[in-house]
């Protein structure tokens, strides 16, 4: 083989290799997870602890919790028809009359089981409390009053959404529709009756 032909075989094969592991890279660039869409891990100052940093994707989902919390106890106050009210019994009866200790518990459990099952990786983000199943069965779990239905399923969803559009996560999105996506996803072990 001569200089020249061992010269062009070297250049075709690093090509190759080149153009072949630029195509694996390519292939393996993935979407943003929703965490990193909420703000990822880049630190922002806590409103809610002065002083303390939060990660953004956190203090969003934190937001939306703290909303979405707000909206259902709005609507068991107000006596609405088929709230939730039946569902929350236990957890409100335990806050007493600042409904504030639990409630800030409910929040940060709810806040790390959607950061951890929405790309949080980080420590802080860990979630160690009951599956779904069980955390939705009152025979398992104290704190839940009772089972749920689908329509008491889609009510917690509305009012998902509806803080998660008060929180700047417009209706017509590709977020809005991936964390819909998320709670249904969690249908099935959720609604138990």
């Amino acid at each position: 083989m001569t200089r020249v032909s061992k010269f062009a075989v070297c250049l075709f094969l690093s090509s190759f290799f080149l153009f072949t592991s630029c195509g694996k890279d390519e292939e393996m660039v993935t979407d943003p997870t929703i965490y990193e869409r909420l703000g990822g891990s880049t630190m922002v100052a806590d409103p809610d602890n002065p002083g303390q940093q939060i990660e953004a994707g956190r203090l969003s989902f934190r937001k939306v919790v703290n909303t979405t919390i707000g909206l259902i106890v709005a609507d068991i106050t107000a006596g609405a028809p088929g709230n939730l009210q039946a569902h929350f019994a236990p957890v409100l009866a335990e806050t007493g009359a600042t409904q504030t200790t639990n409630i800030a518990k409910l929040s940060d459990n709810l806040t790390d089981f959607f950061s951890f099952n929405t790309g949080g990786t980080n420590a802080v983000n860990t979630y160690s409390g009951l599956n779904m199943v069980d955390a939705h069965d009152p025979a398992k779990n104290g704190r839940m009053g009772t089972k749920s239905s689908s329509a008491d399923y889609d009510k917690f969803v509305g009012f998902v959404g509806a803080a998660a559009q008060q929180n700047g996560v417009a209706a017509n999105t590709q977020l809005y529709t991936d964390i819909v996506a998320v709670l249904e996803s969690l249908r099935a072990p959720i609604v138990q009756k």
